[in-house]
């Protein structure tokens, strides 16, 4: 799973997820892409889950890029602990993912394959996507 090698502070704020996406809004790799449209904390096991079941789909053809990273630790108390006592120790890393922003990108394989396996990878996703292509711009 994918997480930073290392961060300047160990634990962070929650914050908000405001806006529009800023960059990584246009295909750069591959010909088809899934793009996000809400703003949603993915975590790395999500991330993971859509490439796998995107590649299981391609049959290893073609060429799969992740325009994503989880790099926000989120922490957690672990079950029945009282309150209190300072934060959690971390449990995951998510990625804030604004809409517009290009999560996953596809080339090497057929339109038809393309689209299913990106269908797949957005039904593991907690956002709402789109298939997009490069004839769309």
């Amino acid at each position: 799973m994918l997480l930073p090698k290392r961060t300047k502070h160990r634990k962070q704020f929650k914050g908000r997820i405001h806006g529009k996406a800023k960059g990584g809004t246009d295909l750069n790799f591959g010909t088809y892409g899934l793009k996000s449209t809400e703003p949603e904390r993915v975590t790395a096991r999500q991330i993971e889950s859509a490439r796998r079941a995107m590649t299981r789909h391609m049959k290893r053809q073609g060429r799969v890029w992740i325009r994503i990273f989880p790099d926000v630790p989120v922490t957690a108390k672990p079950i029945e602990v009282r309150m209190g006592k300072g934060k959690g120790s971390i449990d995951r890393w998510v990625c804030k993912v604004k809409p517009g922003r290009v999560m996953f990108e596809i080339d090497g394989v057929t339109e038809a394959v393309a689209k299913e396996a990106l269908r797949l990878a957005a039904m593991k996703l907690p956002v709402k996507c789109r298939v997009i292509t490069r004839e769309d711009w």
